[in-house]
């Protein structure tokens, strides 16, 4: 069998069968975290511009915003898809390098709110989107990751394995889909080493484009179905040394969406072990930011290539800035939404701090990577105690995972100012139902 024939029979098993009762739990997670990331994405400036040009396509269609707005299907994947990813706030999955919930959600949302689907389907959808696009991920590996944004080139295949799934596509029908999206993968990590706004489009136009090749699918579009082993297909042209052998070999008895990392803090989670590892130390020796004379991080290679800012601009640049977010965690006590805000990027006490930040790349650290994100971290205070600290995860990893009520509280947080409280505890409520409802919410 062909990949996307693997990956459409599992489709097919999955529709036919219950979901285990812990994976339709940890798909109720990736759900509430979802939400809980789009709210800020919605404001930011990357979502209005889009908004803005996409007018012709909004208060009218089948399918919703996360807002609420009317919007036609297509529309309603980018835009959500990229509000999903423009705060920096959403899930991921470690070992396929990739942050599958924005636009693997924002297709089945749109494509279940068009089809009238019920909770059962939108979760069972979201586990197909998730289960075969991280297995994509960690297929292409490393090579693929050194120059491909793999939450624009394999959250295509999350966001049509999903949609695929609502719009009921049979197992050729659902292959085809697959076949379609990988002409449409696209998202270079160039476009944010330098101007970030266009990032969170990757994620968006991943959205639409997976939402866009189930569609054609199931109006009879057809594509070569060996789209990601054939000699000129996705492993050679966008990979090294590529091998699908074991691409299916776990599907239906390893669920990954179970493993998911949910953000404890805000920004490029690439820089999160260096921050955990920072406050560590803070709190076990009782330094204040003013005691440190110098502070030395190890680090895996993609924190140096994808939050590389030593002096940010702006917010944008910030959230990848390494040292930017461990000194405004040491000085603040938090990496939040307000970290971001122009007088906080400013602070001349923080951008004190970051000059006494250095970083290096830690081939230890670097050898665990994808499957761990630690950092090292070596503080020198001025009276010169020296205190060194591995870590191994970071907070919000399967190792250090978050709680529901941590989840519950995230959601509250940043869905509260733009919902208001009562409007979040409900949405809420109706999440942790979705395999009750026989409508979407």
């Amino acid at each position: 069998m062909r990949i996307t024939e693997i990956f459409a029979r599992f489709a097919a098993d999955i529709k036919s069968q219950a979901l285990p009762p812990d994976v339709q739990h940890h798909a109720k997670r990736a759900l509430v975290d979802w939400h809980a990331a789009v709210h800020p994405g919605l404001k930011t400036r990357t979502v209005q511009v889009l908004a803005t040009v996409l007018a012709d396509d909004l208060d009218r269609g089948p399918s919703r915003l996360a807002d609420g707005r009317a919007a036609l299907p297509r529309a309603a994947a980018l835009i959500n898809g990229t509000a999903a990813h423009a705060a920096e706030l959403d899930d991921s999955f470690r070992e396929a390098m990739y942050h599958p919930g924005a636009a693997t959600i924002a297709a089945a949302l749109a494509a279940g709110q068009c089809a009238g689907a019920s909770g059962a389907d939108l979760l069972r959808a979201v586990v197909t989107g998730y289960e075969i696009s991280t297995r994509i991920g960690i297929t292409m590996g490393r090579a693929h990751y050194r120059y491909w944004h793999n939450t624009g080139t394999i959250g295509t295949f999350g966001a049509a394995a999903a949609a695929g799934s609502l719009l009921g596509l049979d197992e050729t029908g659902f292959a085809h889909a697959l076949a379609l999206a990988a002409t449409f993968t696209a998202g270079l990590q160039q476009a944010f080493r330098d101007e970030t706004m266009g990032k969170a489009l990757h994620a968006g136009r991943a959205a639409e484009a997976g939402l866009l090749a189930a569609q054609l699918a199931a109006g009879g579009m057809r594509s070569t179905l060996d789209v990601f082993e054939g000699e000129a297909g996705l492993g050679r042209a966008m990979g090294e040394g590529t091998d699908w052998s074991q691409a299916g070999a776990t599907l239906g008895s390893e669920y990954h969406v179970t493993r998911l990392t949910f953000k404890n803090h805000v920004g490029c989670g690439h820089a999160f072990p260096a921050v955990d590892g920072a406050q560590a130390l803070q709190h076990l020796h009782g330094f204040t930011h003013a005691d440190i004379d110098r502070i030395h991080l190890g680090v895996y290679q993609a924190t140096r290539d994808i939050a590389p800012h030593i002096d940010p601009l702006d917010g944008d640049q910030a959230r990848f800035s390494l040292p930017y977010m461990v000194a405004t965690a040491l000085v603040h006590g938090s990496v939040r939404l307000a970290a971001f805000e122009p007088a906080r990027v400013h602070d001349p006490v923080t951008r004190a701090l970051m000059q006494r930040i250095s970083s290096w790349l830690d081939a230890d650290v670097d050898a665990d990577f994808p499957a761990r994100r630690g950092a090292r971290v070596d503080v020198t205070l001025r009276d010169g105690r020296r205190f060194v600290h591995r870590q191994a995860d970071r907070k919000g990893d399967p190792e250090l995972p978050l709680s529901d009520q941590d989840l519950d509280d995230k959601l509250m947080e940043l869905a509260g100012p733009a919902l208001g409280n009562a409007a979040c505890r409900t949405l809420l409520t109706q999440l942790w139902s979705l395999d009750t409802c026989a409508r979407l919410p």
